[in-house]
């Protein structure tokens, strides 16, 4: 079954979204990818116990485009959300990220609390990542030079369809535990892109970025999840979370890189539904 698209009108304009699943309204997006009826790995794993509303974000598929810089920043999206809260009749729902979707879940923990019944962050951060001497992103890891080509890679637009799916194939390995299980957990059902306008003003507004001193401020019941492996947002980030965040519940994947959801499935799903029931 695909997910069902709706556009939705907002005072801040229309935004895309793609609904699936039974239950309270989860919102799940991710800073710059682009969605569509085929769906998302990770929103994939709460349509049980959830309706997913996936949103594209601005510049993505039929959203609205942006007509300043800053309609990208991570607080600018945040009131996008929220328009598209408001306008789908929702006094509150839940939200869930993952990456650099998590990190926006943190910041609207942060901003909009009261917005939110429950807030779940998976393999994120509170602050920039690639300071960790662990994370891939870091200068001192021993493959940092081969993300970065792959990264350089992928941004070209010239790059034939082949190439970009063996590329994007590389980068992903490079963050899974047991990478000899790719066509395993990616096998081509999902198809979703990446927005280079929207990571390009991440990777700028990352270098800035840092809440740590503001976590306390999230009150939502808040569950952090972790590969205990993870090479892009380090483990060691959720436990500072997890330390600054009051009501907040973690898990930590053992055998999991940067996708549990996929990597450590069934009991990533048990994580959710536990969550879900225990704090409806």
């Amino acid at each position: 079954m695909q997910w069902e698209q709706q556009l939705v009108h907002t005072k801040r304009g229309t935004f895309e979204v793609f609904r699936k699943g039974v239950g309270q309204p989860l919102c799940i997006t991710h800073l710059y990818s682009e969605f569509n009826e085929t769906g998302d790995h990770y929103a994939d794993c709460f349509t049980q116990y959830y309706h997913v509303i996936l949103v594209n974000l601005r510049e993505c598929g039929h959203s609205v485009l942006s007509e300043e810089p800053f309609d990208l920043s991570m607080i600018y999206t945040l009131l996008d959300l929220e328009e598209i809260r408001m306008s789908l009749g929702y006094t509150s729902w839940s939200f869930a990220g993952h990456s650099t979707g998590g990190i926006l879940g943190v910041i609207y923990g942060i901003r909009y609390s009261s917005s939110l019944e429950q807030l779940i962050i998976t393999g994120a951060s509170p602050r920039d990542y690639t300071d960790c001497k662990q994370c891939i992103y870091h200068q001192e890891h021993p493959q940092f030079k081969v993300m970065q080509d792959l990264l350089i890679a992928l941004k070209n637009p010239k790059l034939s369809t082949v190439k970009r799916k063996e590329l994007s194939e590389e980068r992903t390995k490079l963050s899974l535990y047991h990478s000899e299980k790719y066509h395993d957990w990616f096998n081509g059902k999902i198809q979703k892109k990446m927005n280079v306008l929207r990571l390009n003003h991440f990777s700028s507004e990352l270098l800035i970025y840092d809440v740590t001193n503001k976590l306390p401020q999230i009150t939502a019941q808040t569950l952090l999840l972790c590969g205990r492996h993870d090479v892009q947002c380090p483990v060691e980030l959720t436990y500072e979370m997890h330390e600054g965040i009051s009501n907040s519940e973690m898990i930590i994947f053992e055998e999991s890189n940067h996708y549990p959801f996929l990597e450590e499935r069934d009991k990533f799903q048990k994580a959710i539904q536990q969550f879900q029931t225990q704090n409806i």
